[in-house]
């Protein structure tokens, strides 16, 4: 009886689609900020949407002018006021002039946006520790390193104190 030599398998020409690293890491993403948001609708907030997020990542406790915002975020004015509406709608944010120019306007958080981003750190502490979990410690602390490297410092919130970046087992 003749055995048959098992032929390698052929990969369509556009697999590589599917396994490059921005697809994985889009991937991953995207289950960490729907996990997230699973998280902080359970808390209270079921009305924060990603685009939300978008915003208050992008500003400071202080405030920071609308320009800024759109620029941290690489999205138009237009756009960026759009998610402002949004959030100042839902009291995240307030509006103010900018006190080094009357022309300006500044967006910063009111209490109650102090309040949702509390649980917004919350709801991403939670979400790393179940991501630290499945995919283990050592694993987790090679790849934030690695990227933390690939990815350099965008420029960003300004944060006193705060390292450009952490170890996962340094966090609290």
């Amino acid at each position: 009886m003749k055995t048959e030599t098992p032929q390698p398998r052929r990969r369509a020409p556009d697999a590589w689609r599917l396994g490059n690293a921005g697809r994985v890491l889009g991937n991953a993403v995207t289950r960490f900020e729907s996990r997230v948001l699973e998280l902080m609708a359970a808390a209270g907030h079921a009305d924060t949407r990603l685009s939300h997020v978008n915003l208050t990542r992008h500003l400071d406790l202080e405030g920071t002018r609308i320009t800024e915002l759109a620029r941290r975020a690489r999205m138009t004015n237009a756009a960026m006021t759009e998610l402002i509406d949004q959030c100042e709608s839902m009291g995240l944010v307030v509006r103010e002039a900018d006190p080094a120019d009357k022309r300006a306007r500044t967006v910063r958080f009111t209490e109650a946006g102090r309040e949702w981003l509390k649980a917004f750190g919350l709801a991403v502490k939670k979400a790393e520790r179940e991501m630290l979990k499945e995919i283990g410690p050592e694993a987790a602390e090679v790849l934030l390193q690695g990227l933390a490297r690939y990815g350099g410092t965008v420029e960003s919130i300004r944060v006193a104190d705060a390292p450009l970046s952490r170890s996962p087992r340094s966090r609290p």
